[in-house]
């Protein structure tokens, strides 16, 4: 179990860090991109649930806020991984 849950956070860290790439690109118009409207398409679905709390903060810090928020459920399925028990062998 700590195997698979260990796999599920690599994967969901791989997918947050190209999500923020994206975002980044889209958003301050790197690489010679035009800024678009959904530049977070693919960056708000991973940082759910904690992206609906992004509008509480002041706007200015949405950006940095919304690139975040995924960070929030990596933390938290890094800390389930490490309390689930070790197999046994026997």
């Amino acid at each position: 179990m700590r195997r698979a849950c260990a796999i599920l956070r690599t994967v969901l860290l791989i997918a947050w860090l190209i999500a923020l790439a994206l975002y980044f690109v889209g958003t301050f118009e790197l690489l010679g991109q035009e800024m678009g409207p959904l530049a977070a398409v693919f960056l708000i679905p991973l940082g759910l649930p904690w992206t609906l709390f992004v509008d509480a903060a002041p706007e200015p810090a949405w950006t940095w806020l919304t690139a975040l928020a995924p960070l929030v459920s990596i933390a938290l399925l890094t800390q389930i991984c490490r309390a689930l028990p070790a197999r046994r062998r026997t």
